[in-house]
């Protein structure tokens, strides 16, 4: 029975999430499978992977084959440098001592790089943020200033408006207080002329 290492689809749709898992090659690709032996989740940066290496070390040493995508995450765990060191164990060239230090060395160079990855992502994340947030604060500023504008020219026209309006009231104030001070002017005026007579 020919065994395969290789990705088992789950999760939504446009959100996929993988397991890994060892599984005969005629079977489906989501059908049954031998063993389960991790995850993978690549809607996350960076993508996030959890593996069992004795595991799939051991099925690697039974003769599975994993496909492309399972052998470069094989890869990127170390799965397949842990085979070639235990082989090199197997065949005398070290001991096991040795193969696990150059298997520890490795795996902290791994640990570093990643976490510089993921520095410079959060670092790239936080100073769009920044940028965006800049931006809106600018939009909103224009957005206030241009609100202030139209509401100052909407008090304008209002007062406009109201001067309009009262236009006639004010000039027929203006027309009987004029009536009343020649109507005034001619009663004082009046009185006087007949004083005079």
């Amino acid at each position: 029975m020919p065994v395969k290492i290789r990705l088992q689809r789950h999760g939504k749709k446009g959100k996929p999430f993988y397991w890994i898992v060892a599984a005969d090659s005629r079977a489906k690709r989501d059908g049954k499978f031998l063993e389960k032996l991790g995850t993978y989740n690549p809607t996350k940066v960076p993508a996030e992977i959890i593996l069992d290496l004795d595991k799939s070390v051991q099925w690697l040493f039974k003769g599975a084959q994993p496909t492309n995508t399972a052998r470069a995450i094989l890869k990127y765990k170390g799965a397949m440098l842990k085979k070639h060191l235990l082989v090199g164990v197997e065949k005398g060239a070290f001991s096991a001592e040795e193969a696990e230090k150059k298997f520890q060395a490795w795996l902290e160079e791994k640990e570093a790089k990643i976490k510089a990855h993921q520095d410079e992502v959060d670092a790239a994340r936080a100073k769009d943020k920044a940028e965006r947030l800049e931006k809106e604060k600018a939009v909103n500023q224009a957005r206030a200033a241009a609100q202030k504008a139209a509401n100052a020219e909407i008090i304008a026209e209002a007062e406009k408006a109201e001067k309009a309006a009262n236009a006639p009231v004010d000039a027929v104030e203006e027309a009987l207080q004029s009536e009343q001070t020649i109507e005034e002017a001619a009663g004082t005026a009046a009185p006087e002329e007949k004083t005079e007579e």
